[in-house]
């Protein structure tokens, strides 16, 4: 008997084990291509293209940043914080409550070997954790009213009501894939840069 296989190959060439994913198998090529051609709520969104969780992501990072004083660290943080879903693809809530907690170990094993790769600790603090939710939550409310059909009332209870955010200040409308894979990549390089600024400064 043979053991199934547990690796999946990637465009970089990496062979990434999906039960033990080490971080010198994580490539940013890989996962901007990667999360660009996932789709959020399971491509039931309006829109000539499917809105990407490169995209949201994107998303994420901008209403993040403008709501707190953070460090390019902290910025990185939330532009990957669904970074585990260019492999495991974006299983919506309700779903990954069925599926239970393999599905989590999975994904906590490919966060962590993602968070290593960049040089960022294995899994943030509850702190910053609980902030890029909050981020996420004000992207996740737009999304489902602009994009995927919700009333407010329904966006409201799941997400809450956004403060300080608005739609017409949010890169909302989903791009080609290949756009937002441009974007996410070069949005990462600019933070790259940055945190190697502060490293020089420190």
């Amino acid at each position: 008997m043979t053991s199934a296989r547990a690796w999946q190959r990637m465009l970089s060439g990496r062979r990434l084990d999906l039960l033990d994913p080490s971080p010198l198998d994580v490539e940013i090529s890989d996962i901007a291509h990667g999360l660009a051609r996932v789709a959020r709520w399971n491509g039931q969104t309006a829109g000539d293209h499917a809105f990407s969780v490169a995209q949201h992501s994107l998303m994420v990072e901008d209403i993040f940043r403008r709501s707190y004083k953070c460090k390019a660290d902290d910025c990185l943080f939330a532009l990957l914080h669904d970074a585990p879903e260019y492999v495991i693809g974006d299983m919506i809530s309700p779903f990954k409550a069925v599926v239970g907690g393999g599905y989590k170990l999975v994904e906590n094993r490919l966060e962590s070997a993602i968070h290593l790769r960049f040089g960022l600790p294995a899994h943030c603090s509850k702190e910053l954790k609980d902030r890029i939710k909050k981020a996420d939550h004000v992207a996740a409310y737009f999304e489902a009213t602009v994009l995927a059909g919700f009333s407010t009332e329904e966006a409201r209870k799941f997400f809450g009501q956004p403060r300080g955010i608005t739609r017409d200040s949010l890169l909302i409308e989903p791009l080609p894939a290949i756009e937002a894979q441009r974007l996410f990549t070069e949005r990462f390089a600019a933070l790259e840069t940055e945190r190697a600024k502060a490293r020089m400064d420190a």
